[in-house]
């Protein structure tokens, strides 16, 4: 060993130049790369295959050897038998299709002889056929499995989130912007109708169906009008004596109700009132005088 080792340390110091002189002498023992004369010809010994099947060829009944050597099966389209001549070797289809149609012969030929020799081609339906992997290889495969199925769930349950979460933020901003642009258009309409550029008010009007269109969007979230649930039930309990506050004051019904009015008594101009030819008129006239007139009349009685 040692003497090997250092023929190939000495190989292998050696320049490329003096590797090349020593391999044309001969002095280079054979080591990874070899090589050939020429390349070996393919042999197909036809005979010596015979002799070695007849060699180990047992002669027992066919129930034990089930062997079964035949042509392909008949073509349906053409009705012929390919034979090995008429398929091309490089495609991939002919070649696959020759030997289904060998295998299928050969299951033609063998099925009637098992029938015949009443040996069963057909699997019971209660065979059972223990699995090559244990119980316990295919629960953990199982659980594998399963813990992959829930990984998966989860991760697509996260994405769904996380869309909606960008579609809400989306919506959202969309409506901060919508919000400040009619606010910016509100407010640059008003500066035009106080600077006297414009005489109209149909932002006026706009504002107000939009705040309508955004009651009724939310009129499941606003409650009717009126006194609430604990109101209504203290009002059942206790009773309601009515508003107290404000029950002299005019209302529209009020203002518009003209039923009671009466001209002739209205501006004192009716009897009673002071008017001329009643009896207030008289009154009216000998009416008391003022504070001062009557100091005056005391000083000129004195």
């Amino acid at each position: 060993s040692e003497s090997g080792s250092d023929s190939g340390s000495e190989d292998s110091s050696l320049s490329d130049s003096e590797l090349q002189e020593a391999f044309a002498r001969g002095a280079l023992k054979p080591g990874l790369n070899v090589v050939l004369e020429e390349r070996p010809k393919r042999r197909n010994d036809t005979d010596g295959l015979r002799q070695c099947l007849a060699e180990f060829r047992q002669q027992l009944a066919w129930v034990e050897r089930l062997d079964v050597t035949l042509g392909p099966v008949a073509d349906p389209v053409s009705q012929s038998a390919s034979t090995s001549d008429a398929v091309d070797p490089e495609n991939d289809f002919q070649r696959e299709m020759s030997f289904y149609r060998q295998a299928q012969a050969a299951v033609l030929e063998a099925l009637p002889r098992l029938h015949k020799l009443q040996v069963p081609t057909r699997r019971p339906d209660d065979y059972f056929a223990e699995m090559a992997k244990s119980d316990q290889q295919m629960q953990k495969i199982r659980q594998k499995l399963k813990s992959k199925q829930e990984a998966m769930e989860r991760s697509e349950k996260a994405k769904q989130l996380r869309a909606m979460r960008k579609y809400g933020k989306k919506v959202q901003v969309e409506i901060l912007q919508r919000r400040q642009k009619e606010k910016k258009n509100m407010l640059n309409a008003v500066k035009k109708y106080q600077k006297g550029l414009s005489d109209k008010l149909d932002f006026l009007e706009e504002e107000q169906t939009s705040s309508q269109g955004n009651k009724k969007g939310n009129a499941s979230q606003r409650t009717k009008k009126g006194p609430n649930a604990k109101r209504r039930y203290k009002n059942q309990k206790f009773g309601f004596g009515g508003k107290k506050k404000g029950s002299k004051w005019n209302t529209k019904e009020s203002f518009n109700d003209v039923s009671s009015f009466q001209s002739k008594v209205a501006h004192n101009k009716g009897p009673g009132k002071g008017g001329r030819g009643g009896k207030g008129g008289k009154k009216a006239l000998n009416k008391r005088p003022g504070k001062r007139a009557r100091q005056k009349m005391k000083n000129r009685a004195r």
